[in-house]
């Protein structure tokens, strides 16, 4: 996803270049059947042309493919495939948002359908099924602090995700609201591999919306590093 996501977000490739790109990954992924039989000759086609625009992580977009489980590995490509979808019609229409409606269509197809996804993952990894509406608010809550921070640079592309009408203040309103709600479900949930998985990414976020609300741009590397040595210090038995 993040290999797609670099497509979306590219600063030189041309509307109609990102959304030929994403269109065959969606149909390139959706007519896989295996990993064994995985056809990595397509997307090494696909991206031939365009090897000195887009970044590794692209590029070696049917390698990580692979790396799922053979079980669950469908189900990956299908959230790939449709985010890829998703994101060609969000580029066709110039990244369009005007209400909170289509804020709310943006953030679920760029990161809530991945909270889905990982509802379905840990289903199957650890047989806990997650709260799927609450999951979807979730990456909602880190896609909208992702738009907060990125505000300057995607301004600059000429793309603005904020609804007619609004500021800082209610897009952090937004991104507060869901990061909440899914904070009360996660004090709920027993302990486990999904909690820690996304413990990281709930701590950031909160951390960089209050940095972003004190005027600062971003977290610096020692804020980051202070968050993942409180939680690491959680995690350790014995600790307070």
């Amino acid at each position: 996803m993040r290999a797609i996501d670099e497509i979306e977000d590219h600063f030189h490739l041309s509307a109609e270049q990102k959304a030929h790109l994403l269109q065959q990954i969606c149909l390139i992924l959706d007519s896989q059947t295996s990993v064994e039989k995985f056809d990595h000759a397509r997307f090494e086609a696909l991206f031939a042309p365009y090897k000195d625009e887009l970044p590794e992580v692209t590029l070696r977009l049917s390698e990580w493919c692979c790396y799922a489980p053979a079980f669950i590995a469908p189900r990956v490509w299908e959230a790939t495939s449709a985010m890829a979808g998703r994101m060609r019609d969000w580029v066709l229409n110039g990244f369009s948002v005007r209400s909170q409606a289509d804020l709310d269509r943006y953030t679920y197809s760029v990161a809530g359908a991945v909270g889905l996804l990982l509802c379905d993952l840990w289903a199957w990894f650890e047989h806990v099924q997650i709260h799927r509406s609450l999951a979807i608010q979730f990456g909602r809550a880190l896609q909208s602090v992702n738009i907060l921070r990125n505000r300057k640079e995607d301004l600059q592309r000429g793309v603005d995700f904020y609804p007619q009408d609004w500021g800082d203040a209610e897009m952090q309103s937004y991104a507060r609201h869901n990061l909440t709600e899914f904070d009360a479900y996660m004090q709920q949930l027993a302990a486990n591999t999904f909690s820690d998985f996304v413990n990281i990414p709930r701590a950031l976020a909160h951390a960089t919306l209050e940095a972003l609300a004190e005027g600062r741009e971003k977290l610096s590397r020692a804020d980051v590093m202070k968050i993942l040595q409180a939680l690491e210090a959680q995690n350790t038995p014995g600790s307070a």
